[in-house]
């Protein structure tokens, strides 16, 4: 019986961030993101870039080092402490942050 390929990153000791968005009527999902793209740093450019509509919960793995956990609040409190750095900071970013702050 043919396997199916591995959905596990092939980086070692790589830490995967992924975003559960709202789409309003449409509902919740997992964003899809390149296997390069999926790490803290890229993470928080997105979110300061607008590119998730809604975010709201955010989970980071490690498959390598067996562990995973919700992120939310320790995103939101770095993406809060950004905000000098920026001119505007994008509507979703602002509710996320308010959000997770509040739980």
């Amino acid at each position: 019986m043919p396997r199916s390929p591995s959905i596990v990153p092939h980086q070692i000791d790589h830490d995967t961030y992924l975003v559960l968005n709202d789409f309003g009527r449409l509902g919740r999902a997992w964003c899809e993101t390149d296997e390069e793209g999926a790490d803290r740093k890229t993470l928080i450019r997105r979110l300061l870039d607008d590119q998730y509509s809604h975010p709201v919960r955010i989970v980071a793995f490690n498959t390598n080092e067996g562990w995973s956990r919700d992120v939310t609040t320790d995103i939101a409190d770095e993406l809060r402490r950004r905000f000098v750095e920026y001119e505007e900071v994008p509507r979703s970013v602002l509710e996320f942050v308010e959000t997770a702050m509040r739980h």
